[in-house]
């Protein structure tokens, strides 16, 4: 269970990291196919073991946290994901299941492109445009008004006399293909930097901080879907009326929208789209279903992420094959070493790949990838490229048929420190043993200390961590807090010899960036504790550690019996936090941020000695309306329970929400008590007011 557990875990971290790396930084580390795999990967893992499944969990959201750069709008209704379908036979269990549930034998769907861009949010008060945001997370996006203005597309005010109070409209930001590949001869004949893809083109060029660089790429909306709607004569009843009433009032709907009946009508229709897909103005990545009338829709209702009467049909896997010039190895932030495949460009699903992660040792022996092979590449469901196979009758062989390459060796020392690189026991992962003194893992940790659930320094990327290291101005994160702006400058004019950088602008950076590091030192104690990468801590544990020993101090000094009686703490956990703190050199890197003046709130620690709830253990499953489980296990806790997140004997009482699974179902067995919402909600108040 502890395999499973931690391969959950790693998961997670996968998918936030690539979420961040894509939505924030624009920078994706992982194609598409890869990430839907990961994600399925982890959907699979939490429905087949529900007491994994956390609030945290990238299934129960939808992308990424704003980047800070722009203000934060709250979306007045979520703007939620799909689930996705990859095969016939999953599209068939979507509409048997409403076909179950709804009673009617060839339910109607709106049939629509998935667009591959930027989803954004319009609003319209008395018919003029005064705001429009990104999706976010779903709940709080980014305010890029200002942006959104250049796009010639967009209307800037309704057609019509009849128009809404409040209008919301939901759509996409595209790049156009054929504006995409003008836009890019141009940049290329000036010298100046091409787009990677159209999807990415529309992402970035909406996220730019100058709306007048916005107006300089080809963007395109497309409406498919309303928000909040105030002061509205009678609406349409069905989505593909919706679709019509937006094109009367000037937005631009996709001509590909029809609709169809039943699994036939839809397959028939994600058929004819992807015969036609290649020819289409704009790059998609799949068809949308979606129940066609609204009260059909509202009777299916939703589950925690996404709508249960529509689903995105993903189209399958593309493959094409190209040849793979060299294998090659990154180090990451834990030392991990994965192993690359850098092949010769072949374009694939509107992308042009280079390279492919091949993920471990084990991975490559499987295939007997080589260099100089042809290898069959594949984006399943338009996400991560990744090496299906190799053509072995293709392999270069010598004069007596014998391959000129050797297999693959991973290295034993690090190719960029030189230390050695070594596999645990049980272990899939290669890591380099060299720490902090790789400057590549020095670099990574840099990038982590500075994210913005850590430290939240904004404007230290990935590239200018990478800078820092390379010119030896900073060996440990201690070393930011002593960064002048001279440093900055110095660094930036042995990196930067062009003849056209600007001292000004040069100036402004390093001054923004010194006062972004010196605003970080008002901290949290969780925020210290995630940044410093301590193998195992996450953000939830790195919560769970400061709530339980209040101050840093206590947590230096506890010992291995102290760590592991904190909740979901166990053994080899308890041991990588001793170990990090045992550390001398994490010791010095420790004292040397509290001496640059990094403080965060101390106090005693949070656990009661007192309360209705004392020495009772308290687990929480299922979804909850008023709080979220977090909030709700705070506030036990402060009423002297002990939260865990499994089901055993010695539970006292188990609070079931919506959708509770096998939690629950182990409560009954064993006899445990039993809340639903109602009477937790009612015990709370209660003891709000006797407090």
């Amino acid at each position: 269970m502890k395999d499973i557990a931690g391969r959950v875990e790693a998961l997670r971290a996968q998918l936030e990291e690539a979420n961040h790396r894509y939505y924030v930084l624009d920078d994706p580390s992982i194609t598409d196919a890869e990430w839907d795999a990961l994600f399925r990967e982890l959907q699979s893992l939490e429905a087949a073991h529900p007491e994994l499944v956390s609030p945290e969990s990238p299934t129960q959201r939808v992308g990424a946290k704003p980047s800070g750069k722009f203000e934060s709008v709250t979306h007045s209704i979520p703007m939620l994901s799909l689930g996705n379908a990859f095969s016939d036979e999953e599209v068939e269990d979507f509409v048997n299941r409403i076909r179950k549930e709804l009673g009617v034998e060839a339910p109607v769907f709106s049939i629509e492109p998935k667009f591959d861009g930027l989803a954004i949010s319009l609003r319209y008060e008395h018919g003029r445009f005064v705001r429009g945001a990104t999706r976010g997370d779903g709940l709080t996006g980014e305010d890029v008004t200002a942006n959104l203005r250049t796009i010639k597309s967009l209307p800037l005010r309704l057609r019509g006399e009849a128009v809404p109070a409040v209008l919301e409209v939901r759509g996409e930001v595209v790049m156009p293909k054929a504006e995409f590949d003008a836009y890019n001869a141009r940049a290329l004949a000036s010298g100046q930097k091409v787009l990677a893809n159209p999807r990415n083109g529309a992402a970035g060029s909406l996220r730019q901080l100058d709306p007048a660089v916005t107006a300089s790429r080809p963007l395109a909306f497309f409406a498919y879907a309303l928000g909040e709607v105030e002061g509205a004569e009678a609406l349409p009843t069905r989505h593909s009326e919706v679709l019509q009433w937006l094109r009367s009032l000037g937005f631009p709907i996709s001509a590909e929208a029809t609709t169809g009946e039943g699994l036939q009508g839809v397959l028939d229709a994600f058929k004819s789209m992807g015969e036609r897909r290649d020819a289409l103005p704009f790059d998609i990545d799949g068809v949308v279903y979606k129940l066609d009338r609204f009260d059909q829709q509202r009777e299916m209702g939703f589950v925690s992420r996404a709508p249960r009467w529509a689903i995105a049909h993903k189209f399958p896997a593309q493959e094409v094959t190209t040849r793979v010039e060299s294998i090659e190895v990154n180090v990451g932030r834990t030392g991990a070493v994965t192993p690359w495949a850098l092949m010769q460009p072949v374009h694939v699903g509107g992308v042009t790949v280079t390279r492919a992660t091949l993920h471990n040792a084990d991975q490559i022996a499987r295939l007997d990838v080589r260099a100089g092979d042809a290898v069959i590449i594949r984006r399943a469901g338009d996400v991560i490229p990744e090496v299906v196979r190799v053509v072995e009758e293709a392999r270069p062989v010598d004069a007596a048929g014998m391959p000129i390459h050797p297999p693959f060796e991973m290295p034993t020392k690090c190719p960029v420190c030189g230390s050695a690189v070594e596999r645990e026991e049980g272990e899939v992962v290669a890591r380099c043993t060299g720490g902090l003194f790789c400057p590549a893992q020095r670099v990574q940790a840099l990038f982590h200390f500075a994210g913005r659930r850590a430290m939240d320094i904004e404007g230290l990327g990935e590239k200018i961590a990478e800078a820092l290291v390379e010119t030896d101005l900073v060996r440990s994160p201690a070393d930011l807090y002593r960064l002048t702006v001279e440093d900055l400058l110095d660094m930036k004019r042995r990196l930067d010899t062009r003849e056209d950088a600007k001292e000004s602008q040069a100036t402004r950076w390093a001054e923004n960036l010194i006062a972004s590091i010196d605003a970080s030192k008002n901290t949290q104690l969780e925020r210290l504790l995630f940044g410093l990468g301590i193998p195992d801590i996450g953000e939830s544990t790195a919560k769970t550690l400061a709530r339980h020993f209040g101050s840093l101090e206590a947590l230096q000094n506890a010992s291995l019996e102290s760590l592991m009686a904190v909740n979901d703490i166990g053994a080899i956990m308890a041991q990588h936090i001793r170990h990090f703190f045992d550390e001398p050199h994490n010791q010095e890197v420790l004292g040397a941020l509290l001496a640059h003046g990094v403080s965060f709130p101390e106090g005693a620690p949070q656990r009661a000695v007192e309360g209705p709830l004392l020495g009772k253990t308290v687990v929480l499953t299922g979804g909850l309306s008023a709080m979220s489980r977090d909030e709700a296990g705070a506030k036990l806790e402060q009423l002297g329970a002990k939260v865990s997140g499994s089901v055993s004997k010695k539970t006292s009482i188990v609070i079931a929400g919506e959708s509770a699974g096998s939690k629950l179902t182990k409560a009954q067995e064993l006899g445990v008590e039993i809340w639903d919402e109602t009477q937790l909600m009612t015990f709370l108040a209660a003891h709000e007011r006797d407090g």
